[in-house]
């Protein structure tokens, strides 16, 4: 990390502000406009003592308004309770240091900041105490911090009090960070610094924004994929008390008035014509027919160790194992609000990307990005679908006021959410595995077949290889199950459908995982071992893994039987960096599956804040338990058919299992947390089914009764 005077002090009088910059990894990316010296982010210490952190990613429900603050006031020695946050502006300073652009996601916020955020702290630290040695007329060295405080012999004085003269300091070219035997808040659990402003209702997240002039709009969008907008008439909509403009967005219709409530009855009255898909529009059960159809054969190498079709030749254990269409169905619907004047755009919404919203709508208006301003509040969710690079509902919106002229929050509903795309793609592993004398793998042949989530958008050219998407075989090729297998070969078919598919919380891993430790507790179950200690001794050169999983099993009462009608089943997966084994414990009552208990060993490095990680892991349980048990989508004509939480349920406080959570201090470098978790509920799940009924459920949702 280089710092400079030029790109490292902001300020006021009564202030210090403190930036910081670590040059970006994604050279390829477009540029916002000439370089300029505006921060990463921020550190501003005020003369009410007050410490103000900004944040450049988006706190959607993570944790990271807390976990980010907690790094620098490590270093910084500030007052935990003077500590505030504040959302950063869009601008591509603040881009991710991994990733070059401003976003949140892939699990990458803490530990990609860990560095930087701790460095801002300790350069603060050191201004005001060069200031306060200054003051007194003796050395920094003679000087100690503590709770926003420096203090030398009988000397004392705040930050808020110090905050103007260290402003005027040059930055130390280089500062010491703690060791981390003397940290005092990174390791401890903290209760979130946003909690209050959610549970007072002081929170704002985008669908809240509200101000004089605005208007609502509702969009009628195609009513399948692949649809196109013939003719509308807006006659009986502009009839309806409220609504005030009908507009075309180009492939749809928005209803334009006063409050919501107006635009939607104004989008029920609308007439509009459509021209129905070419080919009558994608069916999802003729779909998955034909992937399985596509897995019979290989696709796009992945890895081929040679030997295969020879070490395959007899005695093949084959499954396959199918996941639907997802939808994110966040919280809060998606929302965003647009005001133009001029050249220039404001716009509030909830986004995960920034960067590549600012440049969709400069390219919608003609306009430079460094002219478009992104406020970026709450998030009531995310799970990557407000992480699009095709900015689709920032795109939409800024259509939306530019054809009417007015400041503008379009507002999807629960059913435009669930109706509107993206979606996680569907897909289907087809896996055949030889066995040795002992029941290990010998040899392993896996074809996965689904939609690419990159192909079409501008990453395609980074992130798909040789006709290969890296996120659809995350999990398999580098299994460490797989690693002492020599004749292997995975490979993979990525079809392109009028289905819009995005990533979703833990991206390809929601259905490797499932495809892997399912085939792997197949193998144990075939070889009459006991699955626990299958999978050890598959891992055995793999500790992390297996302390884990032996962890898991050891909390959730490995050798002590479960209660009468349970049974317990086990997996762990390893993405972003994380490694977790998780233990579910089900019973089946009124031919539904039960699940009563997930325990999770949690292997993430450093852990920063214990309560945080425990928080993801609980929610990743719950997200990843939705899929398990009730997510899919079924398409018909290109249509979605699932609208709203009532055919499209989630897991509710009667379905919630209890979760426990075990930190394993291993002291690896620390993977991200807002996504590992989810990866192994479902095979966990299927797992304990299967110990349970000897039923073998390879499709998900989970149904009794289909194989």
């Amino acid at each position: 990390m280089s710092l400079s005077r030029r790109g490292f002090l902001q300020g006021s009088a009564a202030s210090l502000a403190i930036a910081f910059y670590v040059p970006t990894g994604a050279k390829a990316l477009p540029k916002l406009g000439p370089p300029a010296p505006p921060p990463n982010a921020f550190l501003r210490i005020g003369a009410d003592d007050s410490v103000t952190v900004v944040l450049a990613h988006s706190e959607m429900g993570q944790g990271i308004w807390t976990g980010l603050a907690m790094l620098i006031a490590e270093e910084l020695e500030c007052d935990w309770a003077k500590v505030r946050c504040e959302h950063a502006p869009a601008a591509l300073v603040y881009g991710h240091p991994m990733m070059g652009m401003q976003m949140t996601g892939g699990s990458s916020t803490t530990n990609g900041e860990f560095q930087r955020y701790r460095m801002v702290g300790a350069v603060a630290r050191d201004m005001l105490v060069r200031a306060a040695a200054a003051r007194w007329k003796t050395k920094p060295a003679k000087c100690t911090v503590a709770k926003g405080v420096v203090t030398a012999g009988k000397q004392r004085a705040t930050f808020g009090e110090l905050a103007e003269a260290a402003m005027k300091l040059a930055p130390a070219s280089d500062v010491k960070l703690k060791d981390p035997t003397a940290w005092k808040l990174i390791g401890t659990p903290v209760r979130r610094l946003d909690t209050p402003e959610k549970i007072t209702g002081r929170a704002q997240f985008g669908i809240d924004v509200q101000f004089p002039g605005l208007r609502t709009a509702v969009v009628l969008r195609p009513p399948a994929f692949g649809a196109t907008l013939k003719s509308f008439d807006g006659a009986a909509a502009l009839q309806v008390p409220g609504v005030e403009q009908v507009v075309s967005t180009g492939t749809g219709v928005a209803v334009v008035a006063a409050h919501f409530w107006a635009a939607k009855r104004g989008r029920d009255a609308l007439v509009a014509e459509w021209t129905p898909p070419a080919d009558g529009g994608v069916d999802s059960a003729a779909l998955m027919a034909r992937f399985r159809d596509q897995s019979r054969g290989p696709g796009a190498m992945v890895v081929d160790g040679g030997g295969v079709d020879a070490a395959l030749s007899t005695g093949v254990h084959e499954a396959v194992y199918e996941v639907p269409y997802l939808a994110h169905a966040p919280m809060e619907p998606l929302n965003c609000t647009v005001k133009l004047d001029g050249d220039r755009c404001e716009i509030w919404t909830g986004t995960q990307f920034q960067t590549g919203d600012q440049l969709a709508a400069a390219k919608v208006l003609g306009t430079s990005p460094d002219k478009i301003t992104i406020h970026t509040p709450f998030l009531g969710g995310g799970f990557g679908r407000r992480a699009n690079p095709a900015s689709d509902f920032v795109v939409e919106a800024v259509l939306v006021a530019k054809a009417a002229g007015v400041p503008v929050k379009v507002v999807w509903t629960r059913d435009d959410d669930l109706r509107g795309g993206y979606y996680r793609p569907a897909y289907l592993h087809r896996v055949r595995a030889a066995v040795d004398a002992a029941g290990a793998p010998a040899a392993w042949d896996h074809v996965v077949v689904g939609q690419s989530i990159v192909a079409g958008t501008f990453l395609e050219a980074f992130m798909v290889q040789g006709g290969v998407d890296g996120t659809s075989v995350e999990g398999i090729a580098d299994s460490p199950y797989l690693t002492a297998v020599a004749p292997k070969r995975v490979s993979l078919h990525s079809p392109r459908t009028a289905i819009p598919v995005l990533w979703w919380r833990s991206v390809g891993n929601t259905h490797t995982a499932f495809a892997m430790e399912c085939m792997i507790d197949e193998l144990a179950h075939a070889a009459g071992a006991d699955p626990l200690a299958y999978r050890l001794k598959l891992l055995a050169k793999h500790p992390r893994h297996a302390h884990a999983l032996a962890t898991a099993a050891e909390k959730a009462g490995r050798g002590t039987p479960p209660p009468a009608g349970r049974a317990r089943g086990l997996a762990v997966h390893e993405s972003f960096g994380s490694i977790v084994a998780e233990v579910a414990e089900v019973s089946v009552e009124g031919g539904r599956i039960r699940v009563h208990a997930v325990t999770a060993a949690v292997d993430c490095g450093t852990a920063v804040n214990p309560l945080g990680i425990e928080a993801q892991v609980q929610s990743c349980v719950a997200y990843g338990l939705s899929a398990a048990l009730f997510g899919a989508l079924t398409i018909t004509g290109g249509a979605v058919q699932e609208s709203n939480f009532h055919d499209y349920p989630v897991v509710r406080m009667p379905d919630m299992p209890t979760v426990s959570v075990h930190l394993i201090a291993s002291g690896a470098p620390m993977g991200g947390i807002g996504e590992p978790a989810t990866a192994p509920v479902a095979p966990a799940v299927a797992n304990a089914v299967f110990a349970l009924t000897k039923q073998r459920l390879r499709a998900l949702p989970l149904r009794l009764g289909v194989a």
